[in-house]
């Protein structure tokens, strides 16, 4: 599988390496080369197969032989062994695929778990790698456990001091090991920014061997495809044909592998772009200029990003099928909107979370009556237990990974946004 380098072209690499490196010279995203798709007639049969197979089949088409087919499925297998995507009916057009199953109760463990089991199986001469990430919320706790005592791999992770809610905190600040953790006493972008530009400085990627399990990295990207086949697969034949999905949008890398599942064949009518009031993406497409704003702390924290990594990739993900950018919908959804949203939900007997509600809100207001549309329900209510008990007055009970936590100290470091402090811990640790 050649990628190249959305920022340089000339710069191809093989699957392998774009794993290993993350991002491409001048912080470039890898993009494929070849866009694979599937014909009509092998589809149905795709979606007659079991999750891990049919998962392995859809990652294949990008890998190509890189990896054997066998040896692949060996991987999917350990990477998704927890129980996979279930739809929620919701209302008679409506329904949520829950993808919060896993084992850090987030959409982000399929996407994590398979770098992992990339990651090791690729690192063949066993050298030390330096997973640098940040997180505003749900990454953290999935690339954390799924490098979990893993040799070679040292893990740091960066966080918003005080804008993830407190049982996200406990899910991945508590581990130690070859898990570190650093507050930084900032925004999420500012985090994302001091990933960029460690990744920027060559001597300390050499000397660290600097990785990063964003959603930047295609390895976890490609495994985000394969729930939205899973869903497709689920959901009754009548309801297939006009199928409108609708995503909450943080650093866009969710909407870009739905994307993908649609240019590889999965016939998706549509997708809606839904995000809080960081409203960087619905502007642009409103407007044509990008224009992002300092970000604003909401209650869908995950969500609070104004400048997301992946979105030029859905760009050329549009330019190159020759797919119109207005056809993509999209709008933004405020906290007192998001709040009156989750009353809504609980009233029809589904109790969700904000990042859920969100694109709920969104697909209600922009779904026709011959659609049917799905909502991406991204982390489990009981990670924002705190919050949801507040708004709705009534008890989220704690799934048992979420129990064991709590009581266990946090052992993060704090930081300010500062490169140089940053660069000497890296080096010192």
């Amino acid at each position: 599988m050649k990628l190249y380098n959305l920022k340089d072209h000339t710069e191809t690499v093989e699957f392998s390496k774009a794993v290993k490196l993350g991002l491409g010279s001048q912080q470039g995203l890898f993009f494929p080369k070849d866009l694979p798709s599937i014909k009509k007639e092998k589809l149905s049969e795709l979606l007659n197969m079991n999750f891990i197979s049919r998962s392995s089949e859809i990652l294949s088409k990008f890998i190509k032989n890189e990896i054997k087919k066998t040896e692949l499925e060996k991987k999917v297998k350990k990477a998704f062994s927890f129980s996979g995507p279930k739809i929620i009916k919701v209302t008679e057009n409506i329904a949520c695929l829950e993808l919060f199953h896993g084992p850090t109760l987030a959409f982000k463990d399929f996407g994590a778990r398979f770098m992992a089991q990339m990651l090791s199986y690729l690192n063949n001469k066993n050298e030390i790698v330096t997973i640098l990430t940040a997180t505003s919320g749900d990454t953290g706790a999935a690339v954390a456990h799924a490098f979990y005592k893993m040799k070679n791999v040292r893990v740091v992770i960066l966080y918003p001091k005080g804008k993830i809610s407190a049982l996200q905190e406990k899910l991945f600040c508590t581990l130690g090991e070859n898990i570190t953790t650093i507050a930084i006493n900032g925004s999420f972008d500012e985090c994302q920014t001091l990933v960029k530009q460690a990744f920027n400085d060559e001597e300390l990627k050499k000397i660290t061997g600097l990785n990063s399990a964003n959603s930047i990295n295609i390895s976890r990207l490609l495994a985000q495809i394969c729930y939205y086949f899973e869903a497709f697969a689920l959901i009754p034949k009548q309801k297939k044909i006009e199928l409108i999905i609708s995503v909450p949008c943080g650093n866009f890398g969710n909407l870009t592998a739905g994307l993908l599942a649609k240019s590889l064949g999965l016939p998706i009518k549509s997708f809606i772009a839904a995000t809080n009031a960081n409203d960087t993406v619905p502007r642009f497409l409103k407007s044509g200029n990008w224009e992002p704003k300092n970000t604003i702390s909401t209650i869908s924290n995950a969500m609070d990003i104004s400048r997301p990594n992946n979105w030029p990739r859905v760009e050329e993900l549009f330019k190159r099928k020759k797919w119109d950018l207005t056809e993509l919908g999209f709008g933004s959804v405020s906290d007192d909107q998001t709040v009156n949203t989750l009353h809504e939900l609980s009233n029809l007997g589904y109790d969700s979370e904000p990042h859920a509600a969100i694109a709920y809100k969104l697909l209600k207001e922009k779904i026709k009556p011959n659609q049917f549309g799905l909502f991406l329900g991204t982390a489990h209510p009981a990670k924002f237990k705190e919050t949801i008990e507040k708004i709705l007055k009534k008890e989220i009970l704690l799934p048992k990974v979420l129990k064991e936590r709590c009581k266990l100290p946090l052992l993060s470091h704090n930081m300010r946004p500062n490169f140089l402090k940053l660069r000497k811990f890296l080096l010192e640790k």
